[in-house]
């Protein structure tokens, strides 16, 4: 009774084909929205804003441009780290040689060049795929972290290797970097920023270039038997994947930490991205933000439980438990759901939309 579309009549293709054609799924969405931008900058303290809210959102958009090219394109990539660095860094040269451009500008430009990167080292894909595949793009990981730690050019030769976000303001006096911006409006502007992108993932997903990349992935060879060019689906996939992640790197040195090294987008940052979308659920734009949600939540979980049962415990301690026990529910993630935690929210609305019948 609550989740059923008896009664919900289409009177347009439009309609029926819209990204949220249940009425229930509308409201859904616009509660989150309402929450997210309400709610949550109302109740929530400066640390929860600042040190989980921004991280989360931020790892959200690494796995989505994550999930476009593994999940819907079928491309492994280990290099997500790298191309958020190139953003980072790109974004921090556009943002000090040209200091009237604006923070949105700023960051478009250097997911585009970030985009230009990521079809360079796209090209393998054109001829080898799976763990070769996945190979190239670590080359690319270590090569880029190498590169941006070896010329000081793009830390405008910093001593440090350091690069420190310039003060930039929204519009008027209303500033998301540097020390004048508050948590309240860091959180809004990158709140915005992850919700278009995501309509636009969800909106490619679904149009020609989304179709294309499904059938690479699921048999390349039909699909280019079927007229679907590998070069144009392939290629695309790792520029729009490393555009978004290209932006979340921006995101990550400009407002999240206001200063960062190469080192803070080694390998490590990688495969946490890639955890993401592999416990979240490929191919699954939902799947992204339930993913980093679990990644960003769980060792704040883990790292508070003994205190909230009575458990004394010492630092050290709690922090191989964490890991361990970290460790051990992904495992049971994935061997209970392969397929993410998107499917088991599916697997709910299916129960919601059959009950109180029986299957």
């Amino acid at each position: 009774m609550l989740y059923r579309e008896t009664g919900q009549f289409k009177t347009s293709y439009a309609a029926d084909h819209a990204i949220f054609p249940i009425r229930q799924d509308r409201i859904g969405i616009a509660v989150i929205l309402a929450l997210a931008y309400v709610a949550i900058p109302l109740v929530a303290s400066n640390y929860w804003l600042s040190t989980i809210m921004l991280p989360f959102l931020i790892f959200s958009l690494a796995a989505l441009g994550l999930n476009i090219l593994t999940g819907y394109a079928g491309q492994l990539s280990l290099g997500t780290g790298g191309f958020m660095a190139c953003g980072a860094f790109a974004a921090y040269k556009l943002a000090t040689a040209f200091p009237e451009l604006h923070i949105v500008v700023v960051f478009a430009l250097a997911g585009v060049i970030t985009a230009g990167v990521g079809i360079l080292f796209g090209i393998p894909s054109l001829r080898i795929k799976g763990f070769y595949l996945a190979v190239a793009t670590l080359a690319a990981q270590f090569f880029l972290i190498w590169l941006f730690n070896r010329l000081p050019w793009f830390t405008n030769y910093s001593p440090s290797g350091v690069i420190t976000a310039p003060p930039r303001a929204v519009f008027g006096d209303i500033f998301v970097t540097g020390a004048q911006a508050t948590p309240i409006a860091k959180y809004l502007f990158v709140l915005t920023l992850v919700a278009v992108l995501a309509l636009a993932a969800k909106n490619m997903t679904r149009c020609k270039i989304g179709r294309s990349w499904m059938a690479i992935r699921d048999m390349d060879i039909a699909a280019e038997i079927m007229g679907i060019r590998p070069l144009t689906a392939k290629l695309s996939a790792f520029a729009i994947s490393s555009f978004y992640c290209g932006v979340a790197g921006a995101l990550w040195a400009f407002i999240y930490t206001s200063s960062v090294e190469a080192l803070a987008f080694e390998i490590s940052r990688s495969f946490q991205i890639l955890f993401m979308i592999i416990i979240g659920g490929l191919g699954s734009i939902l799947g992204s933000f339930l993913g980093a949600a679990f990644i960003v939540l769980l060792p704040i979980f883990l790292s508070n439980a003994p205190g909230l049962i009575g458990i004394d415990m010492h630092v050290d301690m709690v922090t191989h438990l964490e890991f361990m026990i970290f460790g051990a529910l992904i495992v049971f993630f994935l061997i209970v759901e392969p397929n993410g935690l998107a499917r088991l929210w599916q697997i709910a609305k299916e129960k919601l939309r059959r009950w109180p019948f029986p299957y």
